[in-house]
């Protein structure tokens, strides 16, 4: 199935190649299977042409943490958070901050 959907999608993306649903799409497909030497071009790619793109830092702030790359992904959470909070996405801002600050160590509790 998988097969299916990430040709569907290269096949797609050959006719709208600055499609960003469609970078999306694909860099989230080859991300669910560990193939994170093919997610990481798109990811990337929308955050320097689409970087109005909220869900895109979360997802490669993740990858990121997978590959170790931390520094990169405490930088990219905290500009996702200053692209939330800019469009008003409370609830990506949110989600950002608890994974910047989880990257952080920030996320400790006092006994």
């Amino acid at each position: 199935m998988h097969h299916i959907r990430l040709q569907k999608l290269l096949d797609f993306i050959k006719n709208e190649p600055e499609d960003p649903f469609l970078k999306y799409a694909l860099a989230t497909e080859y991300f669910n299977v560990n193939d994170y030497e093919n997610a990481l071009p798109y990811y990337e790619d929308l955050i320097i042409n689409h970087p109005d793109y909220v869900g895109t830092y979360y997802h490669l702030g993740k990858l990121y943490e997978i590959i170790d790359r931390k520094p990169d992904a405490i930088d990219i959470y905290r500009k996702g958070m200053e692209f939330a909070r800019k469009k008003g996405d409370m609830h990506a801002f949110s989600e950002l901050q608890t994974v910047f600050n989880s990257a952080t160590g920030l996320d400790y509790e006092d006994d």
